[in-house]
């Protein structure tokens, strides 16, 4: 692909040039602790993502789900944690932290635009008295991510409302793209058949281990 008529942007005063700046209020948002508000945001929270990079600068954003309630444990006002739970052991992100303790998270309410993003220093604990508030159907963590927070601020509903995310209208799972066991048999050779893929990737079979 031929890139030499492409018009690349590389400093900060050409991008301000091309964007703008910010307002006074999107500018001065951030705050570095947080408020009620935040708290209660964070409690009816079931599902952020985790964006890391490795000291050379490899990036990994990991989505991290849990029941409403259970996702987010705040320490104090500066501190929050989030619990591992069964996954695929790749760690990727986990990785990243110990070279690079610099993380960023959004935090999503379902049907709601605005997210909270979550801006700070990550370390990885392995057991800790909080892990027993921790527990989510009797199974308590083995790791947790404590982030101390440098910055965070609610962003509006903008890319939300160009998505159509949130309006189950626009939803259409497997219209374009095949189902998981179709991509897998594509993509990552398993030696299994597609009944056997399907049957692996089915919500029954994935609900058994998702604490265990």
């Amino acid at each position: 692909m031929s890139t030499t008529a492409w018009t690349e942007i590389t400093t900060v005063d050409e991008l301000v040039t091309l964007l703008g700046l910010p307002t006074d209020r999107a500018r001065d948002k951030a705050r570095p602790a947080l408020l009620d508000v935040d708290r209660d945001w964070l409690a009816a929270s079931p599902f952020c993502v985790l964006a890391t990079a490795s000291a050379s600068g490899e990036c990994d954003a990991s989505p991290k789900g849990d029941p409403a309630g259970s996702l987010v444990h705040v320490l104090d006002d500066r501190t929050i944690a989030l619990a591992e739970r069964p996954g695929n052991r790749r760690a990727d992100g986990y990785k990243n932290i110990l070279q690079n303790p610099h993380v960023g998270l959004n935090f999503f309410i379902p049907g709601r635009g605005d997210t909270l993003r979550v801006n700070g220093r990550a370390r990885l604990v392995g057991d800790a008295p909080f892990f027993d508030e921790m527990v989510v159907k009797g199974h308590r963590p083995v790791l947790a991510v404590v982030v101390e927070i440098e910055e965070l601020f609610f962003h509006c509903a903008k890319a939300f409302l160009r998505s159509g995310l949130w309006r189950p209208e626009t939803w259409d799972p497997e219209g374009v793209v095949p189902r998981r066991a179709v991509v897998t048999q594509r993509v990552e050779p398993t030696g299994m058949s597609l009944e056997q893929l399907d049957d692996y990737y089915s919500d029954a079979t994935y609900s058994k281990g998702l604490y265990a």
